[in-house]
């Protein structure tokens, strides 16, 4: 009985808190992932969400470190062609959670916008394509990657949250990455610029239909 009240509590605490987050519908987006994915993704979104309210007057580099670990705990690396039978598709955060799966592009999706939930401001975060080098003594490849980088002012050097790496490092102690290019909601940058080359959202087709599904989600 005293398990029910506290989650009954719970609940209601989480209903109202969403009141005052009005760039995320957590009843929305807790809905849908009970209708689509059922009992286990939903205790998952519950997860995240008490998460997002431990972490709201927390530190901005605690932020990084807890929404950097949920997902990367949470979501399995999985090519595209595995999970969604297409050769490149960019998953909604509520689409890698319910599948449990993603890639590159879905985890640096789902940090970005829940950092933003936790009011990163926009202009520290950028989700950047890199070239990565994977060297070991029986062989090297390049392949593409994203990783998603926080900067913490508009010249400073990015700390990048990887899938790859657990920790979060600064740029120039991830010598494995090659920017090539880096994007928000707003606008797109070429490698290492400081100063953006465009919107986003004119640019990058798959970015401005992902961000348009994440909506439909409940984020705005």
């Amino acid at each position: 009985m005293s398990s029910m009240i506290s989650f009954v509590m719970l609940m209601f605490f989480l209903s109202f808190y969403y009141v005052y987050a009005a760039d995320y519908d957590f009843n929305k987006f807790s809905g849908l992932a009970k209708q689509r994915y059922g009992a286990e993704v939903y205790q998952n979104v519950l997860e995240l969400q008490q998460l997002i309210v431990k972490l709201k007057s927390a530190s901005e580099p605690e932020k990084l470190k807890q929404i950097n670990d949920f997902f990367n705990q949470k979501i399995k690396f999985t090519d595209d062609i595995d999970v969604w039978d297409k050769s490149d598709y960019w998953a909604t955060p509520l689409e890698s959670l319910g599948r449990g799966a993603g890639d590159c592009e879905d985890y640096s999706i789902a940090k970005y916008m829940f950092l933003k939930i936790l009011n990163i401001p926009n202009d520290k975060l950028r989700l950047i394509y890199v070239r990565a080098e994977n060297s070991s003594p029986e062989y090297s490849a390049v392949r593409a990657h994203m990783v998603l980088g926080y900067y913490s002012t508009p010249e400073s050097e990015p700390l990048i949250l990887d899938n790859l790496k657990p920790g979060i490092l600064p740029a120039s102690r991830r010598p494995d990455l090659s920017p090539i290019f880096s994007f928000n909601d707003k606008a797109l940058w070429t490698a290492e610029s400081s100063s953006p080359k465009g919107r986003s959202q004119s640019h990058l087709s798959r970015w401005r239909d992902v961000l348009s599904r994440i909506h439909s989600d409940g984020i705005e």
